[in-house]
């Protein structure tokens, strides 16, 4: 019988140029500092494959109408997420840790826009019910514990309202590790990445599938959707290589949860 080869030559989506795994662990105090490649980072995924055309556009899908929506984009970085979902007519608040990230995005949005500093780690400085959704891509990842954070956002969400969240895929996560870590633990890793030759500690925490949706469960969220999102197909002509090496690969997987509709609005 032929074997079918394992391991993370099929699994492993091809990392960008810039991120490497680091060799040694990451002092928590430099790790993860935005503010200090912020220009660098926004440069290099305004338009690449792995942002632009494949995590962007699977929220983008996920949100479908937004028309006249009221959208917190938290962790918006330096705003392409929020820019899209405002062309499509959504009313968006960005929030992000990085002072030096939301500076970008006022750049792009305009001095008009709703961009606020805030960590998801904290409480989120809105009233209940004042989103109809939240969105956060390629944010949770950053946080060992996604329970207060989801509280939060439930919080800040009307009833019916969705949260709609993208991370890495925790299988990736666990085949590009070696050695390898206990799948069913939440375990960190830490990256490498570099602008301008010079490294920057990113460290990342990985959970298993059944953990993430039992958080989402636990902060009173409805599971709607569960996707593994695929390259945007437009990117064939302009990335030929790269496209074909990873159009079948796994790299995000992404969610969208709901908070259930109040019972007066359940008769209705």
């Amino acid at each position: 019988m032929e074997r079918i080869p394992d391991g993370p030559e099929i699994f492993a989506p091809q990392r960008p140029a810039w991120v490497s795994t680091a060799t040694q662990p990451a002092d928590p105090a430099q790790a993860n500092d935005y503010d200090s490649f912020a220009e660098a980072y926004s440069a290099e995924t305004e338009n690449n494959l792995i942002n632009a055309y494949l995590a962007r556009p699977a929220i983008m899908a996920l949100a479908g109408d937004v028309a006249r929506r009221r959208i917190l984009d938290a962790g918006c970085g330096s705003g392409p997420l929020s820019a899209a979902l405002r062309d499509r007519g959504a009313v968006v608040t960005g929030i992000d840790a990085s002072i030096g990230m939301l500076e970008l995005a006022r750049r792009r949005l305009g001095d008009d826009a709703d961009l606020r500093v805030a960590d998801v780690s904290d409480p989120l400085p809105f009233a209940d019910g004042a989103f109809d959704d939240v969105v956060a891509s390629l944010v949770l990842h950053y946080l060992e514990d996604w329970g207060p954070t989801l509280a939060e956002m439930r919080r800040v969400l009307r009833p019916g309202g969705r949260l709609i969240a993208s991370v890495q895929h925790p299988f990736v996560d666990y085949v590009i590790q070696d050695p390898r870590p206990n799948y069913f633990a939440t375990t960190s890793y830490t990256d490498e990445w570099t602008f301008n030759g010079q490294p920057f500690p990113m460290t990342f925490w990985r959970r298993p599938l059944h953990a993430m949706t039992g958080a989402f469960t636990a902060a009173g969220f409805r599971l709607a959707v569960i996707n593994e999102p695929q390259i945007d197909p437009a990117a064939r002509e302009l990335f030929p290589d790269d496209f074909d090496d990873g159009v079948n690969k796994l790299s995000f997987l992404c969610f969208v949860v709901e908070v259930p509709p109040s019972a007066a609005g359940s008769e209705s």
